[in-house]
């Protein structure tokens, strides 16, 4: 009980026993809102991984396309008769 005053004693309990409250829930407040802002933090950690590895996956598929076309797209026709040359003896000068 605080100091005797004009105010009626149970109200300077009653605010009294306010503030204590308000004292010892401020840990407790204090850790949910770290926790919060932890959890915060680790989901945005694994959203931004998930996003670069799609966004790796798509240059990786983008790049084996490319890579697939090169190939489809040289001329065949002139590497079998550069072939037919080299295996052909007497058409190429020095064999």
């Amino acid at each position: 009980m605080a100091f005797p005053t004009a105010v009626n004693s149970q109200i300077t309990d009653s605010v009294t026993q306010a503030n204590t409250k308000v004292l010892g829930d401020a840990a407790a407040i204090a850790m949910g809102n770290f926790f919060q802002a932890t959890s915060q933090a680790l989901a945005n950690a694994a959203h931004n991984a998930t996003t670069s590895q799609q966004q790796s996956n798509i240059t990786a598929q983008a790049a084996t396309t490319m890579g697939v076309t090169t190939l489809y797209s040289i001329d065949t026709a002139s590497d079998a008769v550069g072939t037919k040359q080299i295996y052909t003896p007497g058409k190429v000068k020095g064999f």
